[in-house]
């Protein structure tokens, strides 16, 4: 079948009882395509409270960490963008540790941009064919030259079906830096533009190109962030898909002191992406495990091409 515009709401916004795809895979479709981005919640050597108790520095609780490795395995990824990863020894320690539990991912990798504690990563089953880590992106803010601090990961995959191309990203906190930028919404949306052009230049045909861009944006659906990934100008770029948990909720982020919820994590897909004949699903992915995993929650993506 053929995704349209008006269909695509209707597939995507499924909730899948236990927050995973459950449909079978048609006969005489190819493998699925599997994406999901995941925040883990500082994966790294970090200020925080641990059973009660302040402490600076201090690695990812053992709780969180087993948490952690039981929802990755419910994810079920082909490829998973990972936000808050200390580093390389941090990746090779989950990797080790998800072997340990007959989970593993062959491939995988960290950008080492300007943010030295809280990384963007990678992990894959399948072999990309090209991996670029985008480390060099600078945006003008306040009148200062300022790096996307997390930068921007590309990966590249080639079947017999052609070309798919996904982005990570991690964009600024809403941690205010400046008093004259609240939320630092100024700083994150000069990194989305920035990163926005970075993607243009490396698929200026973003008509015919599939792409997904995963990620943290840290900001809402109908932020100027956003919009900066879905148009430029009249030009279409790229549609948000809609993921909902089993209970129908969307949010992906639980700031905890204020008990707020809300919606930061996205995938989003090009136009072209969309026109190719198949089926979608996306969920947020919800349990207890996830809750003791990160104040994130992952998003899901399925793709079946015909």
């Amino acid at each position: 079948m053929t995704l349209g515009r008006r269909g695509l709401a209707a597939i995507l916004g499924l909730a899948l009882v236990g927050g995973l795809w459950s449909a079978p895979v048609p006969a005489g479709t190819r493998p699925p395509w599997v994406i999901a981005t995941y925040n883990v919640g500082n994966y790294t050597l970090a200020d925080r409270r641990v059973e009660g108790t302040f402490r600076r520095s201090y690695p990812k609780p053992e709780l969180e960490k087993s948490a952690l490795r039981a929802v990755i395995a419910r994810l079920d990824a082909d490829v998973l963008i990972l936000q808050e990863i200390g580093g390389e020894d941090f990746l090779a320690e989950l990797r080790r540790d998800l072997r340990s539990d007959g989970v593993r991912y062959a491939h995988g990798g960290v950008v080492a941009a300007a943010d030295p504690d809280r990384r963007l990563a990678w992990l894959s089953r399948r072999a990309p064919r090209e991996v670029r880590a985008h480390t060099d992106l600078r945006s003008l803010h306040a009148g200062r030259s300022e790096p996307v601090r997390r930068g921007l990961l590309e990966l590249r995959w080639v079947d017999g079906a052609g070309e798919l191309i996904v982005f990570g990203l991690h964009l600024k906190s809403r941690v205010a830096r400046e008093d004259d930028d609240p939320g630092s919404a100024g700083l994150r949306l000069r990194e989305a533009e920035a990163i926005r052009r970075r993607v243009l230049e490396r698929v200026p045909d973003l008509e015919t190109g599939c792409v997904v861009v995963a990620g943290d944006f840290n900001d809402a659906r109908s932020s100027p962030v956003l919009a900066r990934f879905r148009e430029q100008g009249p030009r279409r770029l790229f549609q948000i898909v809609d993921a909902a948990d089993s209970r129908g909720e969307r949010w992906t982020h639980r700031f905890a002191r204020d008990d707020v919820y809300s919606r930061v994590d996205y995938i989003l897909v090009s136009e072209a992406l969309l026109r190719i004949p198949g089926t979608m699903q996306a969920t947020v992915l919800d349990g207890p495990d996830v809750a003791q995993a990160s104040d994130h929650r992952p998003v899901r993506w399925e793709w079946v091409r015909e």
